[in-house]
């Protein structure tokens, strides 16, 4: 029996990580079920937040990292630049709900090996977990072009040069602001206060020299950010 698949899940939500454990175990199960053999994947440890993401990383040292793109504390990026240079037998597979092409760019570019939407199913995600800790990239179909297209056209460097000069907060908010989101709104959706998404909306119209949320929400559409 081979050693099974070392695992570190990240997301901020309980009742979804118990849903992956769930369906990877499932998925697992029955592919060694096929091959005569069991194909395990062990998770070795979980994080809800940045900070603590860092830390179970470093601690397990895990052969794969199943990480969310937006946490408290600074997000999925924050957690591959704090890891992946020191630790680069681990491999990071992102897994969120966002196909937002400067979400699935800036990862990659982070250090990721693959993103997947949390449409995903068990059986392909066991697969593509197989498959980064073989050392391939694995995408989500439409993902893949994203990636494809922006690193052949080259267009993806000035995006993020731009994108870079916002923190991962307000890159928060710019998102929902792009997608007509009114700031109680964004308020409710980030837990924090009204006036604190105000201060990151200025923030950001700053730093990409913009005047308003009209010609902000034209910026983000023309990036497919919303």
């Amino acid at each position: 029996m081979s050693d099974p698949i070392t695992v570190v899940l990240v997301d901020d939500h309980q009742m979804f990580r118990a849903g992956v454990r769930t369906e990877l175990h499932r998925a697992a199960k029955a592919a060694g079920a096929q091959a005569g053999a069991p194909i395990e994947i062990e998770i070795v440890g979980e994080a809800d937040e940045t900070a603590r993401a860092v830390e179970v990383i470093a601690a397990t040292r895990p052969q794969v990292v199943l990480l969310d793109v937006h946490l408290p504390g600074g997000g999925g990026v924050e957690v591959l630049r704090q890891t992946a240079p020191a630790l680069p037998d681990v491999r990071f597979l992102a897994l969120s709900v966002s196909d937002a092409a400067e979400d699935v760019i800036a990862v990659i570019r982070a250090g990721a090996r693959g993103y997947v939407t949390k449409s995903i199913s068990g059986a392909e995600l066991a697969d593509a977990v197989r498959r980064v800790a073989d050392g391939d990239a694995f995408f989500s179909p439409r993902l893949a072009g994203f990636v494809l297209d922006a690193f052949a056209s080259g267009g993806a460097a000035a995006r993020d040069e731009e994108l870079d000069r916002l923190t991962p907060r307000e890159r928060e908010v710019l998102r929902f602001i792009a997608r007509g989101y009114a700031y109680k709104e964004v308020a409710r959706e980030l837990v924090i206060s009204i006036k604190t998404v105000e201060t990151h909306v200025s923030s950001v119209l700053r730093k990409l020299q913009l005047s308003n949320r009209r010609e902000l929400t034209r910026w983000a559409s023309d990036r497919r950010l919303a």
